[in-house]
């Protein structure tokens, strides 16, 4: 093996729990923030929020289409454009509204899940050649013909500490036949989607091994996106999801730690509920942590903090106050939970346009400042 950049050992010596020489610092950027923060600030077209700011974490998504076959524009206007991609979804965009809305699916009822059949996940095509994908290219912006996967990888890896991606298997069922449809199959014949739910799991397991493949030491982890829970709880029973999407969260796991890499799980609401199995299945670290659903990165390094790590939790609400007294106490009382290691932070989901490009700039400064060991935390100091 090679020498391990410096950002790679921070980060890792963070998710094993102990303490690198200071708090390392990942990110996620709406598109939004980009184009006002350029606008406002005569920055560059290429503009690159992770090496203006010498953050220490990029995660960079594959081809994760169960069919590979690019994104197709049906309608592109100033106000509305509508696709329709590889997972047999048709999403609208809206300049007004700040999330896309899918509006229709292939793939609905049991019969055609039954017949759905997917693309080899280790077709080279998803990490060696630039296909737009749903997962790159819609979100709160149409972002289409990025590079290809493992070129996006290589400008990154000997600069900051990469991580790949995969989804969990309830993030494809959702993508693939809706989010209300997926929830009324699962009551109507939860045994027949849990079936479905592991052929995802086939997939997505061979994803994670074709990506590592590829990725090679350029990898330091996975992240795994997998929403399963709305800001108060479950979206389903966590008695379903232990019995039937835990399974498949340990297969993928078992990869990743086959590979001597770390998993890093992103999940949004409150899943709280589930947290001990996680640990179980093998994931290193939980991702976002939204305090919008309640979580408090200093409560949970209290409860878990010799078994797991966290990352994430500084409130994006706050942030958007752009008031530096609130912005200060948000970071510095939360960077308590970095005490002994354990923690990578970054806000509680994404930097949204609200968010002066000021107060973003202010707090990655205050970690510099304050998050290097040992800690001087002065008033905010809390015991963990």
């Amino acid at each position: 093996m090679g020498k391990v950049n410096p950002k790679t050992q921070r980060v890792i010596t963070a998710l094993n729990r102990r303490q690198p020489d200071r708090v390392p610092i990942g990110e996620f950027f709406w598109t939004n923030f980009i184009h006002r923060a350029k606008r406002e600030n005569h920055l560059p077209h290429n503009f690159d929020p992770y090496r203006y700011w010498d953050l220490d974490m990029v995660v960079i998504n594959p081809n994760m289409d169960p069919h590979i076959g690019g994104v197709c524009v049906v309608e592109d206007s100033e106000d509305r454009k509508v696709v329709k991609t590889g997972f047999g979804a048709t999403i609208e965009m809206r300049s007004c509204c700040p999330m896309p809305a899918y509006r229709d699916f292939e793939t609905k009822t049991f019969e055609q899940i039954d017949a759905l059949r997917f693309d080899d996940p280790g077709d080279e095509r998803r990490f060696r050649v630039a296909i737009d994908d749903q997962i790159n290219a819609v979100g709160d912006a149409l972002n289409l013909g990025l590079p290809a996967w493992i070129d996006r990888i290589d400008a990154y890896a000997g600069d900051f500490c990469v991580f790949g991606s995969v989804c969990e298997p309830h993030e494809m069922l959702w993508r693939i036949i809706g989010t209300e449809n997926a929830l009324l199959k699962m009551g109507e014949e939860p045994g027949r989607i849990a079936r479905f739910i592991e052929r995802l799991g086939d997939f997505l397991v061979g994803i994670a091994e074709a990506q590592i493949a590829v990725g090679g030491e350029r990898l330091a982890g996975l992240y795994i996106w997998g929403d399963v829970a709305y800001v108060k709880g479950m979206f389903f029973s966590p008695r379903y999801w232990r019995e039937v999407y835990k399974p498949q969260l340990k297969r993928i796991c078992d990869v990743v730690h086959s590979a001597g890499l770390k998993a890093i799980y992103h999940g949004c609401g409150n899943a709280s509920a589930v947290y001990e199995d996680m640990i179980e299945a093998g994931v290193d670290a939980y991702n976002p942590l939204e305090a919008k659903a309640g979580l408090d990165v200093v409560e949970l390094k209290r409860k878990y903090g010799q078994r797991w790590s966290f990352n994430g939790n500084i409130d994006a609400r706050v942030l958007a106050t752009n008031d530096r007294g609130r912005i200060r106490r948000e970071v510095l009382t939360k960077l308590n939970a970095a005490k002994g290691g354990g923690y990578i932070i970054q806000s509680d989901h994404s930097i949204p346009e609200n968010v002066d490009f000021a107060s973003y700039d202010y707090m990655v400064q205050l970690v510099r400042e304050h998050g290097r060991y040992p800690l001087q935390l002065g008033e905010f100091d809390r015991l963990v």
